[in-house]
């Protein structure tokens, strides 16, 4: 059983480490918009084969199907455009790092949203994942007059991550009025990439499709593995050791992210950007552990 969530865990860190680096074959000759329905279109599908072959129940009612298109929308659409427009001007593992703030803007819409209590710890942790943001970008904010394309990447990345952000808090929602959740994702990314191709040719832009091997089988790891696999990896987990320490994966894929960056995408680390990406784990860290461990942990040291 260990071993088992033991390789779940591996399998989700490295999974979703790794797409951040194989969207950038998917940019290029194939518009954005239509790069983002292919894959989603091509992960509902192999779900749909997944819930017919397993004949889960998919008849849900119009009010159902309502939150479950807005649910499409912010968390396998809108997000996912933003983010991709932001790897054409930051290197993958940087916005991975962003990315990874995800779990306090979580918990600050929780309390919004949910009227779920924010905790000291929180407002802490919270306060460490910005310095360490600004730590590992510091290169590029000190730049910004000169490099104007790495501020707006940070711009997209980090509202494409608010955005996936309000996508979960409808996940959320949705699983609260009883929507299982491999469902209300096949429909969510059913609509999701039925709403981008919609919004592609109400702009006028015509799909294109790239026949390259390398965009050809990113498509194919970035909806079989990062759409689906990942997701059904992470939501086992969250079953067998809980959500709190399956989130500990949002803190570790950022790291994965950077070591494929600096591989591929000759990222070189400074001093800021070491000391920045331990800040951003220290206050995910925080956040995520229960405040007896942490408090056991303080006396330790």
């Amino acid at each position: 059983m260990l071993t088992h969530s033991i390789t779940l865990y591996l399998a989700t860190v490295l999974i979703w480490g790794s797409t951040f680096y194989a969207i950038k074959f998917q940019l290029g000759d194939v518009p954005e918009m239509w790069s983002i329905t292919y894959r989603f279109g091509l992960a509902a599908l192999l779900l749909w084969f997944w819930c017919l072959w397993r004949k889960l129940p998919l008849r849900f009612s119009r009010h159902q199907h309502g939150w479950m298109a807005l649910q499409g929308l912010f968390l396998f659409c809108l997000n996912y455009l933003l983010i991709y427009l932001a790897t054409s001007n930051l290197t993958s593992g940087l916005i991975a790092v962003v990315f990874s703030s995800i779990v306090l803007m979580n918990i600050l819409n929780g309390a919004l949203f949910f009227g779920r209590p924010i905790e000291i710890k929180t407002l802490l942790g919270a306060l460490l994942g910005i310095l360490g943001i600004a730590f590992v970008f510091w290169p590029e904010l000190a730049g910004l007059e000169s490099n104007g394309s790495a501020f707006w990447g940070l711009v997209l990345s980090i509202a494409g991550t608010y955005i996936a952000s309000l996508g979960n808090m409808l996940s959320s929602k949705n699983q609260q009025q009883q929507l299982p959740v491999i469902q209300s994702n096949v429909f969510g990314m059913t609509y999701g990439a039925g709403m981008m191709a919609i919004l592609a040719l109400v702009q006028g832009i015509m799909p294109v499709f790239d026949s390259s091997l390398s965009f050809n089988l990113s498509l194919l790891y970035l909806s079989l593995f990062g759409s689906v696999l990942a997701f059904g990896a992470y939501l086992t987990l969250v079953g067998r050791i809980g959500p709190a320490k399956a989130a500990y994966t949002m803190v570790l894929f950022p790291i994965v992210a950077l070591g494929i960056s600096t591989v591929f995408e000759n990222y070189h680390w400074s001093w800021s950007a070491l000391i920045g990406v331990c800040i951003v784990a220290l206050g995910n860290l925080i956040i995520l552990l229960p405040a007896e461990k942490l408090k056991r942990l303080v006396r330790l040291s």
